[in-house]
């Protein structure tokens, strides 16, 4: 790949991540509460691992206690078994909607991946439609977290949007395209998540019409169709990976590595002239290892656990891809999400960039790490540390590139 298309691809993967990181407030909640000593916890880690009695769980203890409450609790709880902890958010989001409406945004962060911001949005829009956009776009800037939770609350509002008009994606888009240039991608990513793996509004329509978008045979197909812009197609192509994962025959659930393999080829079906959309589409995977490798447990605290064999994991399946270059995009998205805009423990993302066995991967890896920071971190002293973190080789460019003397 050429340098200015590696340029660009590295910039929509810090865009992205952007995008889908916030900010967590650590001190949202009472400061008594910060140690985890609620006294639900023991009983929540002797629960069956199942989502729906886990699910059940929280529901039963947001009616009781209040949606607030419950959604700290989760956040300290360990759960058991290898549950999506996303569709956990969007319960309790549901339940904050239901307890406090709109207000109700002012409790999420961006824990779970900011399941609870989308679960406030596609409540509004489904009780008053269209002529919510205006009062959502309100909320979604007073939304926790900064930018990136502003970004994510618009993803939120693409799973409402496509359930409101029956799974209609064209209709869906239209709607999209009315909330601003720059929340449109993401609110077609949210459009394109709930084709591929939501339905929780009316699942018999919702597996009816996904018929009508998605091809198991070519599965990426949908990020090519009119109806999706080129600006929103790179969020439709990073938030595609799950289905491809489907149409390759995996075990969502559980997927192994022969299943990647098989998904990574769908990507390399696309044009030999759309590279850059190729690779877009291979770093989906990224964001999914990092995911897969931690049991699906996506809190912040998870990730300052995770083990250099996990790290190596990430890194192993990514090279499955169908050649070097789709690899790399592999790698460049996982550095992406374990760094998570700066709020996660950036040991962990040099950690896995100096991991990485391939020479030309790990630059890439450390060099895309140095953008990110200087991207997000405005801090001096936060920068010069970083600096005097990462191998030697690498030093005196990550001091030139975030101007430190």
């Amino acid at each position: 790949m050429d340098k200015n298309k590696l340029s660009s691809l590295l910039g929509f993967f810090i865009l992205l991540n952007l995008v889908l990181a916030g900010v967590y407030l650590r001190d949202h909640f009472p400061k008594a509460n910060q140690s985890g000593s609620y006294p639900e916890l023991a009983e929540i880690k002797s629960l069956p691992g199942k989502l729906e009695v886990v699910e059940k769980y929280f529901k039963d203890l947001a009616d009781k206690k209040g949606a607030r409450y419950a959604f700290a609790v989760m956040i300290h709880s360990e759960i058991p078994g290898n549950l999506d902890m996303h569709l956990l958010g969007h319960a309790l989001g549901d339940k904050l909607y239901e307890q406090e409406g709109l207000g109700g945004i002012t409790a999420c962060t961006d824990d779970f991946r900011n399941a609870c911001s989308h679960s406030i949005v596609i409540g509004l829009f489904l009780d008053k439609g269209e002529q919510a956009l205006p009062e959502i776009a309100e909320a979604c800037h007073k939304a926790p977290g900064g930018s990136g939770a502003y970004m994510m609350c618009f993803h939120g509002l693409g799973h409402g949007i496509l359930a409101s008009v029956g799974y209609d994606m064209e209709k869906a888009v239209q709607l999209c395209e009315k909330t601003g240039s720059r929340e449109t991608g993401e609110c077609v990513g949210g459009m394109v998540m709930e084709i591929t793996g939501g339905g929780f509004h009316d699942r018999q329509l919702w597996t009816e019409q996904r018929k009508k978008y998605l091809d198991p045979s070519e599965p990426a197909s949908l990020c090519q169709r009119s109806f999706i812009s080129a600006t929103a197609r790179p969020f439709c192509l990073a938030y595609i990976t799950p289905y491809l994962l489907e149409a390759a025959g995996a075990d969502l659930g559980n997927p192994g590595p022969e299943d990647f393999r098989k998904a990574f080829k769908f990507c390399a079906q696309m044009s030999a002239s759309d590279k850059v959309g190729r690779n877009l589409c291979a770093g989906g995977f990224g964001k999914e290892f990092v995911v897969l490798v931690r049991g699906r447990d996506i809190r912040k605290e998870s990730f300052t656990r995770i083990t250099d064999k996990q790290l190596t994991t990430v890194s192993d399946w990514c090279s499955l891809a169908a050649d070097g270059d789709d690899a790399k995009a592999c790698i460049l998205s996982a550095v992406n999400s374990l760094f998570w805009g700066g709020e996660n423990d950036r040991s962990v993302a040099i950690r896995f960039c100096t991991s990485v066995p391939n020479e030309a991967d790990r630059s890439a890896c450390l060099e895309n790490l140095i953008g990110a920071v200087g991207f997000y971190i405005s801090d001096p002293s936060y920068r010069k540390n970083f600096c005097g973190e990462i191998p030697a080789s690498y030093q005196e460019k990550c001091r030139s590139n975030l101007q430190i003397n």
